[in-house]
């Protein structure tokens, strides 16, 4: 009898956890405006990696055309693997701004002098703090931003890929 009640127990444990994993897979993934808006504080100051003079975030932005935002670190695989995509972005005269999370400034410099620098500035984020006021979850992640509105335009979660690019230059143009 005791048996039976542990296996019914445990059994019954099993359906929950079970119910609850399956409800977090319908979980929206929705990244509109609307939800990220109100998590974006674009008076942020922050230090530049490459000469430690304290910015505004704002200040980055090109008020006439849409910026794209980046976030990465040295240490970070897929911020390696999507970095050529953003070199890409460069080479279209894209304004680039990259947010270092959680890194030294020493990897961070030594990786962009490896792989090449598609930034226009990178700004240092230690503590991880910038980038969460900023709206991220983890790196990489990066933002299309409305240079008009300051409104984020759409956001990518983890490395870009060539399919993103196309899209990105659409949406900058489109914005434009």
């Amino acid at each position: 009898m005791s048996k039976n009640i542990k296996f019914l127990g445990l059994l019954l444990t099993l359906i929950i956890i079970f119910i609850i994993l399956l409800k977090g897979l319908n979980v929206s993934k929705d990244y509109s405006n609307e939800k990220l808006k109100s998590k974006i504080d674009f008076s942020l100051n922050a230090k530049k990696l490459f000469s430690d003079e304290i910015i505004n975030i704002s200040d980055l932005f090109d008020k006439n055309s849409p910026s794209v935002v980046n976030i990465w670190a040295s240490w970070c695989a897929p911020c390696r693997e999507e970095h050529q995509f953003l070199m890409k972005l460069k080479d279209m005269k894209i304004n680039i701004i990259g947010i270092n999370y959680k890194d030294s400034p020493k990897n961070a410099k030594n990786f962009l002098s490896s792989l090449g620098n598609p930034y226009s500035e990178v700004i240092t984020d230690n503590d991880g703090t910038k980038s969460i006021e900023f709206g991220a979850i983890g790196v990489p992640e990066t933002f299309i931003i409305s240079g008009k509105t300051n409104e984020i335009i759409k956001k990518y979660i983890g490395p870009l890929t060539s399919e993103n690019l196309i899209e990105i230059k659409n949406l900058l143009e489109k914005n434009a």
